[in-house]
Formats: structure tokens, C-alpha cells, sequence
């Protein structure tokens, strides 16, 4: 499995190649323009080209995500802010496949109480008219379009393996559609992954419902609330609510190997680190380790300490 972080595209989108290389990260992931803003990606032709040579060439960093812009919501009622998501989504689309990433990730949106069926029409619409829009300007099939599972905060979309496989299927199947397993939202929405049994049962859920094959990708993150607790907070990983061990009971299945697993932890304060991606391989080592019955199937690693004020030391 390779291990990646989400990187600054601050000053230019090549120099975050090197600094995803410069923590030690297979992959990375980036916004092509502000995360909180309506602003379109403003990068000209030769500097997207530019970006998907050096990604060719590059030495460590072999693949690239993007994330859609967090103010998308594909199941607004109101009209003015749905156009504005559905072209926010195409233009997110067509600068991630210039430079070659391998998927987008997109916050479906919230429904604010409607119910997934009221909206389920709307962002069927809204993504499979995104990916025709995307692919008629390319001139070819865009990259991936990665369903991200929600914390079930309020109204959003997508807080089940359910809610997501029911927007594909809405889609008709539509083979450009994929998802990307969020640890910190898939326990903040009450999915217990904390033994190998819980993990499997989480494994076998998705492969039931959405189907392992659309799985895209993984963003690696702990949690600073509690199983259950239905927020979007992410933690440094053995620092929050689920631990070391409990990651690795998930991270080592071997039905999810094959796909990237992406940092989003705010490391010391600007994001993922050198030190987060070396414990991110000690998670994936011990949890292969389980899984061949080796040391760490028959014990939970020992407690580290807390790497920032705050922070809790790993615990299953």
C-alpha cells in the first residue's frame, strides 16, 4: 500500500510534488484552487502540462489527488448555489485530469434534513452531467470521480456505504464513479473497526454495497471525537479517539491494499509530516501483522506518547 499526504499547491502546483517527496510520500493529494472559495482554477495550459510531465518523471511521487472545493453541494434546494456547485465540479474536474491526478474527491453536499431520496435525482444529474461536461472539454474521459463517505453531520450526504452505493446506482452503474473511505468520518458516523472482526465485517460492507472495485482511494486520519459522534475532526494518528491499533485492524486488510492511503492530519499545526507518514507505515506494518497472525495480532502495540500538547497516546 502506498502512503501519501495532502500537500500545499501554495506558489505553484509543481513544487507540491517535492514537498509530498520531501516528507517521504508515495502520493499526494492537492486542491487546484482555494478549498473555500468560487474562484476557478486558474492555471494556464502550459502549467498544467507542466505538472503532469514532472508527476511522469517524478522520483518518489507517482500519483496525484485532487479534492473538490469544500462549498460544492450537489443536493442544495437552492438553485443559484446548485449551478454554482455543478460548474465548480466540472472546472475541478477538468484541471485534475490535465495534470494526470489519478481521481477527484468530492464532498457530496448536505440536504439539510430533506432526506437522501428528496435529492437523490439531483445529484445523480449533477455528477454524471460534471463528468459528460469535464469529458466533452478534455476532449476525453476525465479522471475518477471519488464519492467521499460523510461524519453524518446534519443532513449530509453519503454518512453510509448505502447512501453512496444508492448515488451510484442512481447513476446507472456509471464506471467513472468511485469512492474514497474516510477512517475519521466512517468512525465519527459509528462504524467500529476497532478488532479484526469489526474490520472485516467493514470491508465485507463496502464490497456488498459499493463494491471494492470503485474503492479509489483512502484518507488515513484519527479522530478527535468519539465513535458515533457525527463531526468532521481530524487528528494526528494514535493521538485521537481511535488509535493506532484500531487503524491497523483496518489498514491491513488485505482487500483494500491496492489503493493509496492519504494523510489529512494536521500534523503540527500545517499539516501531515515526515514523522506522520513514518507512523502511518508503522500502522500498515503491524496491521499486516495481524492479519499473518504475527506479535501484533495476539497484543495491542504499546502506548506511545502524545506527539503535541492535547493529543492521547495510541489505544485500541
Amino acid at each position: 500500500m502506498d502512503i501519501g499526504a495532502h500537500v500545499s499547491s501554495a506558489g505553484g502546483l509543481v513544487p507540491a510534488l517535492d514537498r509530498g517527496a520531501a516528507i517521504g510520500a508515495d502520493v499526494i493529494q492537492i486542491f487546484t484552487q482555494s478549498p473555500r472559495m468560487w474562484r476557478s482554477p486558474a492555471h494556464p495550459p502550459e502549467v498544467l502540462a507542466a505538472y503532469r510531465e514532472a508527476q511522469a518523471a517524478h522520483e518518489r511521487v507517482h500519483a496525484t489527488y485532487c479534492h473538490a472545493t469544500y462549498l460544492v453541494n450537489l443536493a442544495a434546494a437552492d438553485e443559484e448555489l446548485y449551478a454554482k456547485s455543478c460548474r465548480c465540479l466540472v472546472e475541478n474536474l477538468v484541471a485534475a485530469s490535465a495534470i494526470g491526478a489519478s481521481g477527484v474527491v468530492l464532498h457530496v453536499g448536505s440536504h439539510r434534513g430533506a432526506g437522501l431520496d428528496a435529492v437523490l435525482g439531483q445529484v445523480r444529474d449533477a455528477v454524471v452531467r460534471a463528468l459528460d461536461d469535464a469529458a466533452e472539454l478534455l476532449g476525453s474521459t476525465p479522471c475518477r470521480l471519488l464519492l467521499e463517505n460523510a461524519a453524518g453531520a446534519g443532513g449530509t450526504v453519503g454518512r453510509s456505504f448505502e447512501e453512496l452505493a444508492a448515488i451510484i446506482d442512481a447513476a446507472g452503474g456509471d464506471p467513472r464513479l468511485g469512492v474514497c473511505l474516510d477512517t475519521q468520518h466512517l468512525w465519527a458516523s459509528g462504524v467500529d473497526y476497532s478488532s479484526l472482526a469489526g474490520a472485516d465485517e467493514t470491508v465485507a460492507t463496502l464490497e456488498r454495497t459499493v463494491g471494492l472495485e470503485r474503492l479509489g482511494c483512502i484518507h488515513l486520519n484519527d479522530s478527535k471525537v468519539p465513535l458515533g459522534a457525527n463531526r468532521d475532526r481530524h487528528e494526528n494518528l494514535g493521538e485521537g479517539e481511535i488509535g493506532e491499533t484500531a487503524l491497523a485492524c483496518l489498514l491491513g486488510h488485505p482487500s483494500i491494499g491496492r489503493v493509496p492511503a492519504i494523510l489529512e492530519v494536521p500534523g503540527g499545526g500545517d499539516g501531515p509530516r515526515a514523522d506522520d507518514i513514518d507512523v502511518a507505515r508503522r500502522i500498515l506494518a503491524d496491521g499486516l501483522s495481524m492479519r499473518a497472525g504475527g506479535p501484533a495480532a495476539a497484543s495491542p502495540p504499546p502506548a506511545v506518547p502524545a506527539r503535541r500538547s492535547g493529543g492521547r497516546a495510541a489505544r485500541a
